[in-house]
């Protein structure tokens, strides 16, 4: 694991390298924010790699909340999530469910992708299949620029947990 200061000494290829997985199948972000280096602290990083997101325009930031794989969804029944997805899923005992508690959660993306048209996403590590479904159940009732903001709030947060995973702290 790299410390900030390695991070901070990398070119642009190796730190994206290192950190284009934090935003899913999104390296763009890492990309961009890379010239704003030297980063003080990881809370600095984290907030200039969200900065970038946010400054996105509103097509690549639907692209990145649409990059995300559905709550145990297909991909996780045919084990092809990201290596971070399969991880955060399970944390949440999303890998342990119940065939009815998968329909029902299928149910629930469905539904969710018809209304909004992007998955529904949750920072799976910090909440439990339980809390998980009951956001998908009071979420499906908000607007769609209600739930556009919540996906990137709950993008950063996974952002973050992926940072501290990968970055050595001293």
């Amino acid at each position: 694991m790299p410390t900030l200061a390695e991070l901070n000494a990398l070119d642009r290829a190796a730190f994206v390298a290192r950190l284009g997985h934090l935003f899913e199948h999104s390296p763009w972000v890492a990309d961009e924010t890379w010239p704003q280096r030297p980063f003080r602290d990881a809370d600095h990083l984290h907030a200039a790699l969200c900065a970038t997101m946010r400054a996105a325009g509103r097509d690549r930031q639907l692209a990145l909340i649409r990059a995300h794989p559905d709550l145990a969804g297909r991909l996780a029944q045919q084990n092809r999530l990201t290596a971070e997805s399969t991880r955060e899923q399970a944390a949440a005992g999303l890998d342990q469910l119940a065939a009815e508690e998968i329909a029902r959660i299928q149910t629930l993306n469905a539904a969710y992708l018809e209304r909004f048209g992007f998955p529904f996403i949750i920072c799976a590590r910090l909440n439990h299949k339980s809390a998980i479904l009951a956001a998908m159940e009071a979420r499906r009732h908000h607007d769609a620029d209600t739930e556009f903001a919540t996906a990137l709030g709950e993008i950063e947060k996974i952002a973050r947990l992926r940072l501290d995973d990968c970055l050595q702290v001293p």
